[in-house]
């Protein structure tokens, strides 16, 4: 828990609900409070584990928080504190607040050198004081919670010595929380809405792929990515702060016979068996439990079908008698009537003891069991408690299933459901989660099965015929791909206007060209007067880097060439002498040479022999490194000179850091690389290293565009990567983007040359330890985002910052830049942050992306993205294995992207400067539908044109592309597809031959190729095809 000044404890909150507290007491002392004249209720050490106690439970109503190692003591008018110098201040402030209450709050300190015993005998001395009479003091603990820690064993020490009555209070602090406050409800109905989206928009989801699929997926894993949803409900798109939301228990998955469905059960190692499904998910939104159960049916039975419909009916049933007033036994004779109205009776002897409870921060509240059994005490529920109904039938039996697994089952169906005021129905919280037999039963045609097996003794219009089924004997139902294609129709028709408006306005609105930010060539003097020509004896290739200049001897005289007009310098040794080669800066793109040609005549080279070996090295190497640095140098100012100004970094009151990070990209500098402390201030970020304090690095949080944290799981290094808006110089480079990091394990392993077993202690130890150190960094990097998050939500609304976490499970590898890596998606981003140079790609910035060489036969795909800004080239992630085509689909569908797919790789520079040229005739032949490849292979149409051609660029278009760039790889041609093929090559392969037939084929064409005597194909593009054509033979 939190402490300090980070802590701050609502009081108008406190002095109300301590107010309850002691009302709640004096008036019900006697029949709740065991006649306890004081209340002392001791809190131990904090714990990761899923704990429910009173006490806990107490300091989480009454002050929002936990206060590890803290004993609260009540006596009728004084409230008594103990607790370190930490927690003291922040309850000091509630003073007021309780004394408002007529209760006086007395802190008492426990020293760090003390165990607080001195602290705690002053306490009791002051409760006895308290008591009027000689009789003995009564005061009321909590027995049944069990705590860890040092002051524990002070504390049972010193009340055992004390000579005090105690008795258990479990019973008056559980009718005290059991009637909640409207906050109290609204965390309630959270709590429930979390757990039902999850059960309906994932588990089900889930299960229905699996079992459509035939899949083999252990209950236990699912349920630890049911645990993952609820933490982060941003996957399912639950608008929930992913703090608060938590799990009430794990969730518990079952089939296949085996069931056990109390709560602590867990899941088990079997696979999901598609039979009879229990699904039980406990949720919890600010501390406030949530249950809810479904039974999920394959091929239900009649028998089956009966018992089910009867169980809902029951549950129904049960829910209506939670009236405000009603006795708990009105709930239990309501599910004997139901049994009995569905003819089926005999099920009550299968029927669980237990048809829910009271719940609050507590799972399970004391004191507000339904059961079968009658309930002895005269309680009555109440307006404002929340009750967990849940029915169960087990040990059910189908001795005809052909299945062994299928022939022992159960059913379990469970709600949240609030007691409203008299004369209302009770609220069902959890009603968005369906649980009618149509819903939640599907049918899985086998074929010759059919009407021998299951089907006998149904009757046409009988609870089995409405069921969903789960293949196409739905009318309505609609594959995945068919419901991408409509979402995809919907986007077309919007994003070929949003083109053409964009294009258009930036014709009308073009800024001129900007101009370069370096220095001219042409304006470069080394120079400026004779007398800073330096003197030389002899006639040798001089190099004077003080004016970062080469003098060079022609024709007996010492000629001066800038650094900048030498493109290349290189030696080659020959014997006892050497040549010296100078090559200088020459053609159309050089600046120089634009300015002056053709009225000036261009050196492009000069040769040198020396017969000084060591010499003509040295000079060669002196050239090279000047060269080198000037250019770097120039490089700097020009960036720097296109950088926008930062507002300085306003150093914050509260700083929180992360110490041992590292920064990519590394600046520059010598010496070995050491890590730095990353802190977060009150503007901005700033990054210091020990070695180079005096040059921080400063991040300012309205230069970030996007926030990515991505925990280590399979990787070596947990990220905190940030893409700026405007890019800054980090050492002498420009950069957009910027990356602190931790490595979780050692990069490199010591390999002591001996085989380790894997039982081997050692070997065990340090997977631990190597676990424990993942959890831990992940654990510091996500408390700090946390806090900074916080901080962007109070300061700096207006921005709108938020740290995504990529989704593990829409990850694909592919190839982005030069090695293959693992891409992962985002809310708002495409990213790989493991592998340098970082690919980032914002989703607001996509155009469209084109899906290539996506085929039967090919086990990998390319995705081409086409930005918004078409002067951007289009990034090309290649070779993504094709069995992650479906995933990415469902990705782009659900972020409203529009995509195409194509068997071949397109030429994107003719076609992007095709559209930027004649914006509306692009949109009038159809805009993006020209990747259309579906609409393509349609045919031809009435007019005989062919239907495949689609959008062509202009031929002009091309030939400009052409000679603007003749150094491009691509050459430019009357098609935008890049094809190694002619058509007829192109129809054999749509055929479907196999990757071994073509490799056959190519092997015998390469046999009866003859070189000289073939005309070269006129539509081979340099380079080769992406794979459209046929396979190149393999060497």
């Amino acid at each position: 828990s939190k402490m300090g000044e980070e802590v701050k404890v609502d009081a108008a909150l406190f002095g109300s609900r301590l107010g309850k507290l002691y009302k709640h007491w004096q008036e019900k002392k006697d029949e709740l409070w065991a006649g306890s004249r004081a209340v002392v209720v001791l809190e131990g050490a904090s714990s990761d584990d899923l704990r429910y106690l009173k006490s806990l439970t107490l300091h989480l109503w009454l002050f929002g928080y936990e206060l590890p190692d803290t004993i609260l003591a009540f006596t009728p008018k004084e409230m008594h504190v103990l607790a370190s110098q930490k927690k003291i201040d922040v309850l000091q402030p509630l003073t007021d607040a309780a004394s408002a209450q007529g209760v006086s709050l007395i802190m008492h300190v426990k020293q760090k050198s003390e165990d607080g015993s001195a602290e705690l005998k002053a306490i009791i001395e002051a409760i006895k004081a308290a008591e009027d009479t000689k009789e003995e003091v009564v005061v009321g603990h909590l027995p049944k919670d069990k705590h860890q820690g040092k002051m524990v064993d002070m504390y049972n020490g010193v009340m055992a010595e004390a000579g005090l009555t105690l008795v258990d209070v479990a019973g008056g602090f559980g009718d005290l929380f059991s009637v909640k406050e409207p906050s109290e409800i609204m965390n309630h109905k959270k709590a429930a809405m979390l757990g039902a989206r999850v059960l309906k928009d994932f588990v089900v989801q889930k299960i229905e792929s699996i079992i459509d699929e035939e899949k083999s997926v252990k209950h236990i894993k699912l349920s630890e990515q049911t645990e993952q949803v609820v933490l982060d409900p941003a996957k399912i798109q639950v608008k929930l702060k992913p703090d608060n939301c938590d799990i009430a228990y794990p969730p518990l998955i079952q089939s296949g016979g085996k069931y056990d469905l109390k709560v602590s059960a867990g899941s088990d190692e079997s696979p999901l068996h598609g039979g009879m499904i229990v699904v039980s998910l406990g949720t919890r939104y600010s501390y406030y439990c949530s249950n809810l159960s479904r039974t999920y049916i394959i091929n239900p039975s009649k028998k089956q079908t009966d018992e089910y419909n009867a169980l809902v009916a029951a549950q129904e049933a049960a829910i209506a008698a939670l009236k405000d007033g009603a006795s708990p036994n009105a709930v239990a004779d309501a599910v004997a009537q139901a049994f009995k109205d569905a003819g089926q009776a005999h099920l009550l002897e299968k029927l669980s003891k237990s048809l829910g409870h009271g719940m609050g921060i507590e799972f399970r509240e004391s004191n507000s069991a339904l059961s079968t059994k009658q309930d002895e005490s005269n309680r009555t529920l109440r307006a404002g408690q929340v009750y967990n109904v849940s029915l169960a039938l087990t040990g059910l039996e189908d001795p005809d299933a052909k299945d062994p697994r299928a022939r022992v089952y159960a059913m379990q169906v469970a709600d949240t459901v609030l007691v409203s005021e008299r004369d209302k129905n009770p609220e069902v919280t959890t009603h968005i989660a369906p649980k009618t037999l149509d819903k939640v039963s599907y049918s899985l045609n086998d074929g010759d099965d059919e009407g021998a097996d299951g089907g006998a003794g149904v009757e046409e219009g009988e609870a089995l015929a409405p069921r969903k089924a789960l293949r196409s004997d739905d009318p309505n139902h609609k594959s995945a791909e068919v419901l991408r294609r409509e979402r995809q129709e919907e986007l077309i028709r919007a994003k070929n206007q949003e083109t053409l408006n964009r294009l258009t306005a930036a014709k009308d609105g073009s800024a001129g060209e900007a101009a370069s930010a370096g220095r001219k060539v042409s304006e470069v003097v080394s120079y400026h007067k004779l007398a800073d020509f330096p003197s030389t004896k002899d006639l040798v290739i001089t190099v004077h880097k003080e004016r970062e200049s080469v003098l060079l001897p022609i024709y007996g005289v010492m000629v001066p060439f800038h650094v900048t007009t030498i493109k290349g310098v290189s030696h080659t040794p020959d014997g006892d002498h050497a040549h010296i080669r100078v090559t200088f800066n020459f053609g159309g793109a050089y600046e120089p040479f634009q300015r002056f040609a053709p009225n000036a005549v261009f050196l492009k080279e000069l040769s040198f022999r020396s017969q000084d070996v060591k010499h003509a090295a040295k000079v060669v190497q002196d050239i090279k490194m000047m060269r080198s640095a000037v250019v770097l140098r120039d490089k700097e100012k020009a960036e720097r000179a296109t950088l926008v100004a930062q507002e300085k970094l306003i150093q914050g009151k509260r700083v929180y850091k992360i110490p041992d990070v590292w920064i990519r990209p590394a600046p520059g500098g010598k010496g070995r690389k050491i890590p730095g402390t990353l802190e977060a201030h009150a503007n901005g970020f700033r990054y210091l290293n020990p070695r180079h304090a005096s040059e921080p690095v400063h991040v300012m949080y309205r230069n970030i565009r996007h926030a990515f944290f991505q925990p280590a799981e399979s990787e070596m290094i947990t990220i905190l990567h940030f893409n700026l808006i405007n890019p800054i110089m980090l050492g002498n480079k420009k950069t957009k983007d910027i990356q602190f990091y931790a490595e979780v394990m050692d990069v490199v392993q010591t390999l002591d040359g001996g085989r380790r077993n894997m039982y081997d202690p050692d070997e065990i130890e340090e997977e631990q330890r190597e676990r424990d150190r993942r959890n831990k960094i992940n654990s510091e990097f996500n408390s700090f985002v946390k806090r900074v998050q916080e901080l962007w939500e109070r300061d700096y609304s207006d921005l709108q910052l938020e740290f995504d976490i990529p989704f593990r499970e829409l990850g694909f590898h592919g190839v982005p830049q030069k090695s293959t890596t693992f891409i992962l998606p985002t809310v708002n981003c495409l990213v790989e942050l493991t592998e340098m140079p970082f690919t980032v790609v914002s989703l607001t910035d996509v155009e469209v992306i084109n899906l290539e060489r996506v085929g039967f036969n090919l086990k990998n795909f390319d995705m081409a993205i086409v930005f918004k800004d078409f002067s951007r080239d289009v990034l090309r992630i290649d070779a993504i294995p094709s069995k992650s085509l479906d995933t990415i689909k469902d990705w782009l569908n659900s972020v409203n992207i529009k995509y195409y797919e194509s068997k071949l790789n397109l030429a994107w520079k003719p076609i992007l400067k095709s559209i930027q040229d004649d914006p509306e005739g692009f949109v009038e032949n159809g805009g993006w539908e020209f990747l259309n490849m579906d609409k393509s292979e349609d045919g031809v149409d009435e007019d005989g044109s062919d239907a495949s051609e689609g959008y062509q660029p202009s031929e002009s278009a091309e030939e400009e592309d052409e000679a603007s760039d003749d150094d491009d790889d691509d050459d430019s041609d009357a098609s935008v597809v890049d094809s190694e093929d002619d058509e007829e090559e192109d129809e054999e392969e749509e055929e479907g031959k196999t990757w071994e037939e073509l490799e056959a084929e190519a092997e015998n064409d390469d046999q009866d190729f003859d070189g000289e005597d073939e005309e070269p194909n006129p539509r081979k593009r340099k380079g080769g095809a992406g794979g459209g054509g046929a396979a190149k033979k393999r060497k």
